[in-house]
């Protein structure tokens, strides 16, 4: 190995970063995900959770019950029209920065309601804006893992700073949504 023009330049056990890499470290190694599961999706949900698969040793395995101390929701389940509501008001309970993990068919896209289901929502991203898609009838544990750890690198290059900030309403039972605005933040 080459040494590098940084060697022999410091002492042993300093480390150089800058605050934003720090920052990013701190909130990767610590997701704490909204406890928020509508159908069967959210057997699995648990089941990551659990000692199996142990969704503790990524940092995430806090649970929370309140929106208001979750930074990730994990909408795992069939959204209809009158959860959506609910699911908005979580999603904006929830302080910056926030995440959210669509879990399941039914979540991404309506599932197997899509052609005739009139209740359902055609997809959770016209409700709150989505960051990982997880597909699956249901996912296994395996791939909710897999995207909490794509929330991970999302969030390891974030950039801190100021940024428009996207405003989606809730749909209708149309199942068609205004164009979304852009608010400043």
């Amino acid at each position: 190995m080459t040494p590098t023009w940084i060697e022999g330049r410091f002492e042993e056990n300093v480390i150089t970063t800058t605050i934003e890499q720090a920052m990013n470290w701190g909130r990767q190694a610590s997701v704490w995900p909204l406890t928020f599961g509508l159908a069967c999706c959210a057997i699995e949900m648990m089941a990551a959770g659990a000692s199996r698969y142990d969704l503790d040793r990524f940092g995430a395995g806090v649970f929370r019950a309140t929106p208001r101390q979750a930074d990730l929701m994990i909408v795992a389940g069939t959204v209809t029209f009158k959860m959506a509501s609910r699911v908005r008001r979580l999603y904006e309970q929830m302080p910056e920065p926030k995440y959210v993990i669509a879990m399941g068919a039914c979540t991404v896209g309506g599932g197997p309601y899509f052609k005739w289901g009139y209740h359902v929502v055609k997809g959770v991203d016209l409700v709150v804006p989505v960051d990982v898609y997880v597909p699956g009838c249901p996912p296994r544990p395996e791939a909710l893992l897999e995207g909490l750890m794509r929330i991970q690198d999302k969030i390891k290059g974030k950039r801190i700073g100021r940024g428009k900030s996207e405003v989606l309403p809730v749909p209708h039972h149309s199942g068609y949504a205004a164009v979304p605005r852009l608010i400043e933040v």
